[in-house]
């Protein structure tokens, strides 16, 4: 038949329409001038809910986290949900802003969609003009943590793979090298797994031991490195790390005391983690050439947030905009729960995720803000290094 091309001719096609795709839009950032400055060549996201922008939308199963629905998104543009589990935007979004994007990378999943050779070159041209993010709502580093609800870590990296194999299929491997060493990998993924933790010893009405504790460390810094070396065997060198947060004081667990006081357990479990954590990552850069890393501290942002609330502009930092029930935690966000007026000034959204202007505040740290919330530099910083 005419129309039909030979096996021969597919190949030269799909590099000439990518080759032309990639020109346009490079032309297109030419003309945006300095209001869309670039300083890396793509972002790439793994993490959690912090920063996944829909790929839970497109998992299958009535237990899978999503924010597909109302009133999820009513400050995003056109006021609708995206998955993002957020009133907006989220700090995967104010980062890439900061990094000269738009906003956050596609998810994963939604490029995925359609026939496999239209989705293989949809997701090859997205990732070598500007990202893709694997996050997904309820990830942890361990493949334990919220099973069947989310896409753990482990799978991420098996995305980031295929999406290398992608690009490198289209504009070979050297080229692929070099957009890698030039890109920002964006991770924040190990608040779920202290959540799942800290249950499961309520669970069992016992307290976590020194000795429980210590293995518990043990295990998720061992799958920590290990997704990290991945990554940069992949070709990765920008690594943007987001610690483990103030996790003992999201509305969730403050409305599990008499007081709505924060756990300074689980918070304490954090804390610890987190300077294992600062430990493996500069181990990592010691051993690794061209490994260059920026932990931003969300831990340290939160207790300067809460210490002084009125100084970030907040009414409210123990209690969720939309939410029912004491402090608004006691179900989901969704049609028909309580609804902040004012979401400027809640420093959470729902009973666990930080509302948009949280995020916001904190992307501005972490880009370039208090040499204290980010070590050994910040992600401005980080963006400009070289391999």
């Amino acid at each position: 038949m005419k129309n039909m091309m030979s096996s021969a001719t597919v190949r030269p096609w799909l590099m000439m329409m990518m080759i032309s795709i990639v020109t346009l839009l490079f032309q297109v950032q030419q003309l945006a001038g300095a209001q869309l400055q670039r300083q890396v060549a793509a972002v790439f996201v793994l993490g959690d809910s912090t920063l996944d922008v829909g790929n839970n939308n497109y998992l299958p199963g009535k237990d899978v986290f999503r924010a597909n629905k109302p009133y999820n998104g009513i400050d995003y543009p056109a006021s609708k949900p995206t998955g993002r589990f957020s009133n907006g935007y989220n700090v995967a979004d104010f980062i890439a802003m900061k990094l000269g994007f738009k906003k956050s990378p596609p998810a994963y999943l939604s490029l995925l969609q359609g026939p496999a050779a239209a989705a293989n070159l949809t997701l090859a041209i997205k990732a070598l003009t500007g990202g893709v993010s694997f996050a997904s709502g309820g990830a942890g580093v361990l493949d334990s943590t919220y099973a069947g609800k989310c896409i753990p870590l482990s799978t991420q990296l098996r995305s980031m793979e295929a999406t290398r194999a992608a690009m490198v299929s289209k504009v070979g491997t050297r080229a692929v090298a070099a957009h890698l060493a030039r890109s920002f990998f964006l991770l924040g993924v190990v608040n779920n797994d202290m959540f799942v933790f800290a249950t499961a010893q309520q669970q069992q009405n016992r307290s976590a031991t020194t000795a429980d504790v210590a293995a518990f460390y043990t295990t998720l810094i061992t799958k920590f490195s290990a997704a990290l070396t991945e990554l940069y065997e992949m070709g990765a060198r920008k690594f943007g790390i987001i610690n483990v947060g103030l996790v003992g004081c999201v509305p969730l667990v403050r409305a599990q005391s008499p007081t709505g006081a924060c756990s300074d357990d689980l918070n304490g479990l954090a804390a610890g983690f987190n300077d294992a954590l600062a430990s493996l990552l500069s181990d990592l850069a010691a051993r690794l050439p061209g490994f260059a890393y920026s932990i931003a501290d969300a831990h340290a942002a939160g207790q300067l947030a809460f210490a002084d609330p009125a100084a970030s502009g907040y009414t409210s930092v123990d209690s969720a905009c939309c939410g029912s029930g004491r402090l608004g935690a006691e179900e989901d966000c969704q049609v028909g729960s309580t609804l902040c007026a004012d979401r400027d000034k809640w420093a959470f959204w729902d009973r666990v995720h930080p509302s948009q202007r949280a995020t916001m505040l904190s992307a501005a740290a972490y880009y370039d803000g208090p040499a204290q919330l980010t070590k050994p530099i910040n992600f401005k910083q980080l963006a400009r290094t070289t391999a």
